[in-house]
């Protein structure tokens, strides 16, 4: 232990820092590119279309499946609860 620094309380605050100050949103953005469909790729011009392709000839997205919808959840979940979790600690007067 150095007589000015407590090193022990500099790393706890680097490393509180980094996940809140780039982890939350990180999570964040990725739940909502989970959310995000897949885009439909443009088509080329001159290139002719499968007759039954109307989710690409009227422009709609495709609704995420399953598995990425869970995911992005509990992405967008973590995030709501974390700042839930730091207004609480605000308002109870950070203590």
């Amino acid at each position: 232990m150095n007589a000015f620094i407590e090193w022990s309380a500099l790393a706890q605050v680097l490393v509180a820092g980094i996940l809140v100050g780039a982890g939350i949103p990180a999570l964040f953005a990725l739940g909502l590119r989970l959310l995000a469909g897949a885009t439909p790729h443009r088509a080329e011009a001159g290139a002719t279309r499968a007759p039954g392709d109307i989710a690409q000839a009227s422009g709609a997205v495709p609704r995420p499946g399953p598995a990425r919808l869970a995911s992005a959840v509990a992405c967008l979940a973590v995030v709501v609860g974390a700042v839930v979790t730091g207004l609480v600690v605000v308002v109870s007067g950070g203590h």
